[in-house]
């Protein structure tokens, strides 16, 4: 006699590479907060661009985001008082 048991797969959600960019003001000094709001998410790639007298900086990622985790990730960067725009790039 043999028992077989049906278990449901378990899906995860299906990762996509999205590329973020954020462009920011203030300087070296906001990096900590921006790379802090991408905790919790893998990050593939992270470039900062930050020049001299110029306003904005800018900072380019790659993430795995499932589909529905994209605009709460460019809303949290929004929030910060240092970001002008955050955008899939």
């Amino acid at each position: 006699m043999s028992t077989s048991f049906a278990f449901p797969a378990t899906r995860s959600a299906m990762l996509l590479r999205r590329r973020i960019a954020t462009y920011f003001v203030g300087g070296a000094e906001q990096i900590p907060a921006l790379v802090g709001a991408l905790d919790g998410h893998l990050v593939h790639e992270l470039s900062v661009d930050i020049k001299d007298g110029v306003r904005e900086s800018g900072m380019v990622c790659a993430v795995l985001l499932a589909a529905d985790e994209t605009e709460p990730l460019l809303d949290r960067l929004r929030e910060l008082p240092s970001v002008v725009s955050a955008e899939l790039a």
